[in-house]
């Protein structure tokens, strides 16, 4: 899926509104295959975005954990540290040393 959609569950503070619409956004984008839709389509795709984060509002409600809460800097440390061994792995591939690393 999308690297762009996070996980939205179990956040401390909770998970905004904005947060939840910048999700729906980015699963409309992906699933119409763009980013700026044409002024034809424009409408079709703002009531996918509002319908999408509704939905996602909803669930999100509802959802029950046990867990302690996640805070952002925290997954985005995390986030960092993939980026950062996904460029590595994609350099060692560039150069030829994943197949010697194997």
């Amino acid at each position: 899926m999308c690297r762009n959609i996070r996980c939205l569950n179990n956040f401390e503070p909770p998970t905004t509104d904005d947060e939840v619409r910048e999700a729906a956004l980015q699963f409309v984008r992906k699933v119409s295959g763009s980013t700026h839709p044409s002024r034809a389509n424009t409408p079709a795709f703002e009531a996918a975005i509002d319908e999408i984060a509704l939905a996602t509002r909803r669930m999100l409600d509802q959802l029950v954990t046990n867990t302690a809460p996640k805070t952002r800097e925290a997954e985005a440390i995390k986030g960092r540290a993939r980026h950062e061994k996904r460029m590595e792995r994609e350099v060692r591939i560039r150069t030829g040393s994943e197949a010697a690393s194997a």
